[in-house]
This record gives structure tokens, C-alpha cells and sequence, in this order.
């Protein structure tokens, strides 16, 4: 498989990475060992900035709102790691230092906010910076699969998981990414097509089991897994979902805490007894299952693309599969656009991002099997 490079990677382009936790830490080891970017890591947190310090970029200390605005202004781009709710602000500094701007949330309405900044953000009128959010696994990645399938067919079933390897306990899971936003997952309205149509359907629904590579799962609505899709291929599909893949008996009892113990409604007495009842992991698996179907010939044809990736090292340090999948996402999304093979100002979904562009990139290759971050 050809690996390429940023057309001008030796202009080392100046990048600021927003947070330092597990995914901003990825992001800026795959970046440092790939080579044609300038990289800042900034956060709040010395020790983080410390373990960032150590991978030989430069860190910058987040102390108040002009240090955050100093850590974007004059940079190529920004990649925002930080909590979804500080999307907004961020994205809506980048767009006025004419800075281009991604970043991995989940959270629907954030999407919707950073999508109108793009027309009207700007004292000048619409953002000449590139406004890229979503750009991980689920919403993510996942999105490019689903364009590339419903280009065929116009029934599209999306499944998507991320899983300890070895689950334990009645729920079977383990923490591997940021609990906020997978409670968002769990609670927020969720968005499907149906008959064509944009429709709302309620997260935790919609139950079914199936096997993939011997290995039972079940899989069940939750928010935000689409990003803009639904928007793309309204009136285009006739049917598109999108669903969460865990081990069986997973649902019912998310069912009991948020249904019958009001836990929906007390999201931070949720998040405290995730964390400290169910442990972390470093073991886990992304699990990616797509199918599209529809009439050719005047027969049912299904065509189907799935995944199952897990951690890797990189240069000396182990990253989990949801580290890795994530990061490479993003910058993957970075890289195409300092190609200029994206659009480079604007609102991008990333169903405008050709699925053989991203599995043929340094970074998107994680998703194929491959190595990421060959040095340039």
C-alpha cells in the first residue's frame, strides 16, 4: 500500500493540540513521529504537559482564556482534544485567527453550533479557516464508511464498538474513553433515516443481537455515532441507522440505571459511579461492522465493510485501540487538508473525505491493518 505525505511536510506546518490526556498524548506521538508538522501541546495540567514535554514537542500551560487564545493565534491549525463542551468556544477562536479547526466530539448540538460558524462566525461573513468536527472513530471514520457504502446502495446499517478484550462483571465493559461523552451517548436523542426521512429515535432502543468472527454482540441505538450524515443522505437513502456494539446484557442494565433509577436525570451521580465502579483498560478492541443493501438485477445485494482493530506501539509507547483509532482520525483529517485534497475553508463533514484517500494515508492505515505514522 502507498503511504503519502503531506505535499509540503517540510514546511512543518504549526499545529496546537488542545489537551494532553490520553487522546491529545496520541495525537502528538503519531504527529512527532510522522514528521511535517511544528507541534504545541497546551493544557492545564503540568504533569500531562510534562509526559507531552518528553516526546521532544514544545507544551504550553493553559492558565486562563488569554493563554488559550495565545496557543491558537498564528498556527496552521488547531486540534482540539479537550471536553466537548469547550468545542464551541475553541472552534469559534480558530474561525476568527483564520486558523483551521477539528476536533473528535460526539455532542450534536456542538456540531450544529460549529456548522453555523462556518456561515457566519466571521466579522467579514463566513469562516476562511477549514471547521472540521468529528473527526474520530464514531462519529468519524464510521461516516466515511457509510458514504462510501450508500454511493451502492440505499439501505446502510451501522454498528461500531469499543470493548475491553477481556470483559468482566454484569456489564461487561470497561472504560476506555472520556465517560461524559459516553453518557451523552446513552442519553442524548439519536438520528436516523427512515422511508428517507431524518428521524428522531430514542438512544437504548432498538435492541438486536448478531455475531461477527464467532463473537456474539448486541447492539442498540445511541446519540451522535452519524454526525452529519443523516443530513447528506437525506432523501438520497431510503434507510440509515447507526448503533452501539457491546456484549450481550450490556442494554438492560443501562436500561435500569437511567430508566427506572432517574439516573438520566443526575448525570453527574452517573459519571461518579461509572468511575469509580468500573475500571479502566488499556486491553480493548474497536469493533466495526457497515452494511448497505439494495435491489441490483432485480436481486437483494448486500455488500458489507467490517473492522477489528486493536492497540499497537508506537515508538516505544503502547497506545489502546481507542487511543489509536481516534488519533488517527484526526490526523488523517489534517493531513488531506494540507494536501489540499479537502476543502480548505468552510464546514467539512467527514463524508466528504473519499474512503480509499483515508485508508491509503499514513495515519488511516491503523483502520487497515497497517502501521501509522511512517517517519517523512
Amino acid at each position: 500500500m502507498t503511504t503519502r505525505h503531506p505535499a509540503h511536510a517540510s514546511a512543518d506546518l504549526a499545529v496546537t493540540i488542545l489537551g494532553a490526556g490520553h487522546i491529545g498524548f496520541a495525537i502528538a506521538l503519531l504527529l512527532k513521529q510522522a514528521g511535517g508538522y511544528r507541534l504545541t501541546v497546551a493544557d492545564r495540567d503540568p504533569s500531562r504537559l510534562a509526559e507531552a514535554a518528553a516526546l521532544g514537542v514544545h507544551t504550553q500551560l493553559l492558565s486562563d482564556e488569554p493563554s488559550l487564545q495565545a496557543a491558537v493565534q498564528g498556527r496552521f491549525a488547531v486540534l482540539n482534544a479537550l471536553p466537548y463542551h469547550r468545542a464551541v468556544a475553541v472552534a469559534t477562536m480558530c474561525v476568527q485567527a483564520g486558523v483551521h479547526y477539528f476536533d473528535l466530539t460526539e455532542d450534536v448540538q456542538s456540531t450544529h453550533a460549529i456548522r453555523r460558524l462556518a456561515v457566519e462566525g466571521r466579522a467579514g461573513g463566513a469562516a476562511q479557516s477549514v471547521l472540521m468536527p468529528q473527526c474520530g472513530l464514531a462519529p468519524g471514520f464510521i461516516g466515511i464508511v457509510g458514504q462510501d457504502l450508500a454511493s451502492r446502495f440505499d439501505t446502510l446499517r451501522m454498528r461500531v464498538g469499543a470493548l475491553p478484550r477481556y470483559p468482566q462483571g454484569a456489564l461487561r465493559y470497561n472504560l476506555t474513553w472520556n465517560t461524559e461523552g459516553l453518557i451523552n451517548e446513552y442519553c442524548n436523542p439519536c438520528e436516523a433515516i427512515v422511508d428517507g426521512v431524518r428521524t428522531p429515535v430514542p438512544a437504548l432502543e432498538g435492541l438486536e443481537t448478531f455475531a461477527l468472527d464467532g463473537v456474539e454482540y448486541e447492539a442498540f441505538n445511541t446519540s451522535g455515532g452519524l454526525g452529519t450524515l443523516t443530513e447528506t443522505l437525506a432523501g438520497k437513502a431510503r434507510q440509515v441507522d447507526y448503533q452501539s456494539i457491546r456484549y450481550p446484557g450490556h442494554c438492560a442494565i443501562l436500561k435500569l440505571l437511567l430508566n427506572d433509577l432517574r439516573l438520566r436525570d443526575r448525570r453527574d451521580l452517573l459519571k461518579d459511579l461509572l468511575e469509580t465502579a468500573i475500571p479502566t483498560t488499556d486491553q480493548d478492541v474497536i469493533v466495526v461492522f457497515a452494511s448497505a443493501s439494495g435491489l441490483r438485477g432485480g436481486r437483494l445485494v448486500q455488500h458489507s465493510y467490517s473492522a477489528r482493530i486493536v492497540g499497537a506501539p508506537v515508538a516505544g509507547h503502547t497506545l489502546s485501540a481507542i487511543q489509536l483509532t481516534t488519533a488517527a482520525g484526526i490526523c488523517t483529517a489534517l493531513d488531506l487538508v494540507a494536501q489540499g485534497r479537502l476543502p480548505q475553508k468552510g464546514f467539512v463533514g467527514q463524508e466528504a473525505v473519499p474512503l480509499a484517500d483515508f485508508l491509503d494515508n499514513r495515519f488511516g492505515v491503523a483502520y487497515a491493518g497497517g502501521a501509522v505514522a511512517v517517519v517523512a
